[in-house]
C-alpha cells in the first residue's frame, strides 16, 4: 500500500517531480514534464503500476531523512543492525532529464535490495526492457525510453529489474535513470557525481538570495525551494502541486489533478516570490499568463497546462468551466 502523504519528499529539476517514500521508494514520477503521464504510479495504485525502490535488505532499526540546506538533495539514512547508510536522490537541473539516486556507506555493512518497476501512462504500459552492449538497462513502450546506468548487478526477474549489493563505509553506488525519446539515441551518460556537485551549488546559489527572515528564516527558504521546484522553468508556468488524484479526504470527492497552472493558485506563489526579491520567477510567470490568457476574456480559464495550452490535457471545457 502506498505511505501516507506526509512520508514523501519532493525532489525536482524545475520541470517535473519525484515523490520519494522513507521506504526508499520512489512511487510518483511523470516524464518529461508536470502533466505528462507517469512512468511510477505506486502512489495511487500498488508497486505494479511502477516504482522504484532502492533500501536494506533487511527492515531498519531507524530511518532519518533531510534535505542538504539550502538545496532540494534529499538524504535518507537508514540503520540496521549492521551499519548505517544513505541514499542521496535528487534531479539535476539542466537540459537533461534524469534522476540520480547514489548509495553511500556510513559505518558497518548495509545489505541493500533494489526494485524498478518501469510502467508508463499511469501504470498500464509494460515497456520492453533489453540489456545494451554496455550494460545499460533500456527501457521502450512507444515514443517513451527510459536508460537506467549503475554499477550494481542488476536482474529481470517478473517484468522488474532486481538487484542486491552491499556498501560498506565510504563507498558509494550510483544510480543514474534517465528519459528520453525511443526514436532516438540513449540519452548520454552522465558523472553522478558531477551531477551532484551542479545541483547543490545551483539550488546554493538560488537561495542564498533569500533575505533573512529572523527566527523563520530557514522555514522561509524551505518553502521558497519547494515553490521554486513546481515552477516549470522552459515557460514559467506555476503547477499548484506535484500530484494528481488524491482526495482531500478519505473518500471524498475533491480530488482535482493539480500538475496544471491553477491561476489563484499561481498568484499566491508569485505574491511570496515578489515579497523576498525574486523577481525573476515573477517576471516568468506574469509572461506565461499573458501567453496563456491571450484572446477573448470569455474564453479564461481557471486552470492551463504549463506549456500556456488553453486546455489542459486530460481536462475537457465542460470540466474546466465547473472546477
Amino acid at each position: 500500500m502506498p505511505l501516507r502523504i506526509e512520508d514523501y519528499a519532493l525532489i525536482g529539476d524545475c520541470k517535473t517531480a519525484a515523490l520519494v517514500g522513507r521506504d526508499g521508494s520512489i512511487d510518483w514520477l511523470c516524464w518529461p514534464r508536470f502533466d505528462s503521464p507517469a512512468c511510477f504510479a505506486a502512489l495511487l495504485g500498488t508497486a505494479e503500476n511502477g516504482r522504484w525502490l532502492i533500501a536494506p535488505a533487511q527492515v531498519p532499526l531507524a530511518v532519518a531523512r533531510q534535505y542538504r540546506p539550502g538545496t532540494l538533495i534529499l538524504e535518507t539514512e537508514f540503520q540496521t543492525e549492521t551499519g548505517n547508510a544513505a541514499v542521496i536522490d535528487f534531479m539535476p537541473p539542466g537540459d537533461g532529464a534524469e534522476v540520480v539516486r547514489i548509495v553511500v556507506g556510513r559505518s558497518g555493512r548495509v545489505e541493500f535490495r533494489t526494485e524498478i518497476v518501469v510502467r508508463f501512462n499511469y501504470g498500464a504500459t509494460v515497456p520492453w526492457v533489453s540489456r545494451l552492449e554496455d550494460g545499460t538497462i533500456d527501457g521502450i513502450a512507444g515514443p517513451e525510453r527510459l536508460v537506467l546506468r549503475t554499477t550494481a548487478a542488476l536482474y529481470g526477474e517478473d517484468l522488474r529489474t532486481m538487484g542486491e549489493f552491499t556498501v560498506a563505509p565510504g563507498e558509494t553506488i550510483p544510480f543514474v535513470l534517465s528519459y528520453g525519446s525511443s526514436s532516438a539515441k540513449p540519452p548520454p551518460a552522465i558523472d553522478a557525481g558531477e551531477a551532484l556537485r551542479r545541483a547543490e551549488a545551483f539550488w546554493l546559489q538560488w537561495s542564498d538570495r533569500c533575505p533573512d527572515a529572523g527566527p523563520w528564516s530557514q522555514a522561509v527558504k524551505r518553502s521558497l525551494i519547494t515553490l521554486k521546484a513546481l515552477t516549470y522553468a522552459p515557460t514559467g508556468g506555476i503547477v499548484a502541486a506535484a500530484t494528481t488524484s488524491l482526495p482531500e479526504r478519505l473518500g471524498g470527492v475533491r480530488n482535482w489533478d493539480y500538475r496544471y497552472c491553477w491561476l489563484r493558485d499561481a498568484t499566491f506563489t508569485l505574491q511570496a516570490f515578489m515579497q523576498l526579491g525574486y523577481y525573476d520567477e515573477a517576471r516568468a510567470w506574469r509572461d506565461w499568463v499573458i501567453r496563456a490568457v491571450a484572446g477573448s476574456p470569455e474564453q479564461v480559464q481557471i486552470v492551463y497546462g504549463v506549456g500556456g495550452g488553453a486546455l489542459a490535457a486530460g481536462i475537457d471545457r465542460a470540466v474546466a468551466a465547473r472546477l
